[in-house]
């Protein structure tokens, strides 16, 4: 009789940051549903991967889920994989934290469960060649990756039904390969439909290994799927379809097999994730021609012969392509040294500084696809609060390991930053890009203020004028269609919010507008910027350190153009960062260097990234109380006013910005359109604040504003 090896495997993962209903809904929609399915099929053998913020989230809330898990362990129905304990891209983060965050997860699983974790989950499989080193060096024997990345490598899929080994200098790794097919087969059609699949690879020697592994979250909590595998026992009769061909599918684990199957030899992978999040990784323009591309050779029935010749971008590029996600990655590159720097002196201390650096590593919004991912603000935040936990840790017990002044490449961009470091706060600038500030962290509530993202054109966008809206149209989807298939909008009128940003939405940023441009027009981008001031470079000119501030001058030679005139400017702002409060003071001087007058409005945006734009707890406040529309989603302009301030109750951070020589200040959100699970969605990312003066530069203006912060 002919058989096959089958390995079953279900990756659980929660984002640090998520909500506990979410956390929640998922336990009850698929941790707990699945492996109650399990427990009534005592033949059926999977391979399974909890991170560990999701353990220790269960361990608070739900330890019965854990003692569930232990017992199906011991029965001899589960092997446990380790992985990333907070469940990073490992290959972007430091050596030391990579082994750190691997030893720490397969302690845990030895704690819970009493199982010696030897192989390990692949963030999002996004494999790099120099890994193998890593993983020998946690103590990891096995990984998981797509069958694509083998494809890549040159092989085909009669190759591919086995693993492989792999080496980085001498360091050996096991690789196993899994079924694309499956993926799109489980649970989305018919049970029978893998049985198939198993039986054409059943041979008589019954040495093929076929590897189906993927998120628990397709048994349950993607759209439409809990009714489809639970209450339309989709798994039960899965299990039930395997059981009934036990006489010639081996269910089995990647240790056994290990153990009993030789590998089909050695393979070396090029850098490589899932398919679909290497065309995530494309840039705009290449997004869609690859879109395109793919779409015209099955078109022309070429795909399956040529398909392995065609793929996507480099996972990397997420931080090109997204500047939001490039600061978030060099701000932990920045913890991460400090935190070790300090651990080369005092190798016993500071492990609560590193569990949170190492939370501040958890890869889901370090990229952007089908998912949430880095528009998510909520996830945004949670990296950049673990991150400034981690240094506020540290700090406590080396308070040199601050530098108050520091002009370095932060952000590896070829051009320096300049980096202010205090106990209260700290702010980095960018003078290449506008002499913007990119990041203001405020400790007292661990929260990067900067913490914003630009509106941005996607690749995708092109499809929401064909998305259906749920609770609106009719939405027929009996659970067999995948996500990547679900064309769907949580609203109607989401095109109306396509608009786009030709510069980062951060603070700082220097406008010289027609005098006629309303904060209508601003939000809607359909405004003449008359400056090179936005995104041109500024030299530094002097800086200061002293016991009360931290001083930086910013000068720009530009040049403002209206209506058939130009005139040469100097633009110098003088930023002062108080070391005791939550004060930041900026003198402006605009210096008209041409002999005619000039007209123009000038205003400074800021942007106050502060989660919920609509929510009653976040709102603007004046000096004579709130306005009439208060939320931080408003728009609007704010004529007589001595300051415009702005609260978050729930993370009791109050900011108050003041201005000399002008009381008008405009107020407008910035929200995005964007992909996630359950469709289209309008996400809010900031508050943009304005102080706006109506000028005439005969010579030299002065101008002041000033920024508060406290907690409140």
């Amino acid at each position: 009789m002919k058989r096959v090896k089958f390995v079953f495997g279900i990756h659980n993962h929660q984002p640090v940051g998520n909500f506990d209903f979410v956390f929640e809904e998922a336990y009850q929609k698929s941790y707990l549903p699945f492996l109650e399915v399990l427990e009534r099929h005592p033949k059926i053998r999977i391979a399974i991967h909890f991170t560990g913020i999701l353990l220790d989230w269960l361990e608070i809330h739900h330890p019965e889920l854990l003692e569930l898990v232990k017992k199906l362990r011991e029965r001899g129905q589960l092997e446990i994989l380790s992985g990333g304990y907070y469940e990073p891209i490992i290959s972007v983060i430091p050596p030391r934290d990579r082994i750190g965050q691997i030893k720490k997860l397969t302690r845990r699983v030895k704690q819970l469960f009493d199982y010696d974790a030897s192989g390990m989950w692949l963030a999002e499989r996004v494999w790099e060649p120099t890994l193998p080193t890593t993983l020998a060096e946690a103590g990891i024997k096995y990984t998981v990756v797509d069958d694509t990345h083998f494809k890549y490598a040159g092989l085909k899929d009669e190759d591919l039904t086995g693993y492989y080994t792999s080496e980085d200098l001498g360091n050996p790794i096991n690789l196993f390969p899994i079924s694309k097919d499956l993926r799109y087969t489980i649970p989305f059609q018919d049970p029978q439909a893998t049985i198939e699949v198993l039986r054409k690879l059943a041979t008589e020697e019954g040495d093929h290994v076929l590897v189906f592994a993927d998120d628990g979250e397709k048994f349950g909590v993607w759209p439409d799927t809990y009714k489809h595998v639970y209450e339309d026992r989709w798994l039960d009769r899965f299990f039930s379809a395997l059981e009934e061909n036990l006489d010639w599918i081996e269910m089995t684990t990647f240790d056994e097999v290990l153990k009993t199957t030789a590998p089909r030899g050695s393979v070396y992978l090029p850098t490589a994730s899932y398919a679909e999040m290497m065309h995530w990784a494309l840039f705009r323009k290449t997004y869609k021609a690859y879109e395109d591309f793919e779409h015209y050779l099955r078109d022309h029935n070429m795909y399956d012969e040529v398909g392995i010749f065609v793929r996507g971008g480099f996972w990397r590029n997420f931080m090109t392509k997204y500047p939001e996600i490039n600061i978030m990655h060099k701000k932990m590159l920045r913890v991460s040294d400090k935190l070790w720097h300090f651990r080369e002196k005092n190798p016993q201390e500071a492990q609560e500084a590193f569990d949170a650096l190492w939370a501040g590593q958890c890869n889901c919004p370090f990229w952007h696809g089908v998912f949430g991912g880095l528009y998510l603000s909520h996830l945004r935040f949670a990296i950049f609060q673990n991150l400034i936990h981690a240094e506020k840790l540290v700090t406590e017990l080396q308070p040199d390991i601050l530098i108050p002044y520091e002009e370095t490449d932060f952000d590896k961009d070829g051009f320096k930053e300049i980096l202010m470091e205090t106990p209260l706060h700290d702010l980095y600038l960018k003078p290449s890009e506008g002499g913007m500030i990119i990041e203001y962290d405020f400790k007292p509530c661990e929260k990067n203020l900067a913490d914003t993202m630009s509106r941005r054109e996607e690749g995708y966008h092109g499809n929401l004028a064909r998305a259906k809206v749920v609770g609106v149209d009719d939405i027929s989807n009996d659970g067999t269609a995948s996500i990547h298939d679900l064309v769907l909008a949580k609203e109607p009128g989401l095109e109306k919010y396509l608009i786009y940003d030709d510069y980062e939405r951060k603070s700082l940023i220097d406008h010289f507008l027609d005098p006629q441009t309303t904060v209508e027009e601003f939000y809607r981008g359909n405004y003449r910027e008359n400056g090179d001031f936005v995104k041109g470079r500024f030299e530094v000119t002097d800086h200061r350190v002293s016991e009360e501030s931290i001083q930086v001058v910013l000068r720009r030679e530009g040049e403002v153009k209206r209506d058939g005139q130009s005139w040469r400017v100097e633009l110098e702002k003088k930023i002062s960062l108080w070391r005791e409060s939550g004060r930041m003071d900026v003198e402006y001087h605009i210096r008209n260097r041409s002999e005619q007058p000039m007209p123009c409005k000038f205003a400074v945006e800021f942007n106050y990234g502060l989660q919920a734009g609509h929510a009653d707890d976040r709102y603007y406040y004046l000096e004579s109380g709130k306005p009439q529309d208060p939320y931080l989603d408003s728009m609007g302009v704010l004529d007589d006013q001595p300051f415009i301030g702005l609260r978050d109750e729930y993370m009791k951070i109050d900011v108050r910005l003041s201005a000399g020589a002008t009381r008008c200040y405009w107020r407008l959100p910035v929200e995005t359109i964007s992909l996630s699970e359950a469709g289209f969605e309008k996400v809010y990312q900031s508050s943009a604040v304005l102080p706006v003066w109506d000028l005439t530069v005969e010579k030299d203006v002065v101008i002041t504003i000033t920024q508060w912060v406290e907690k409140k």
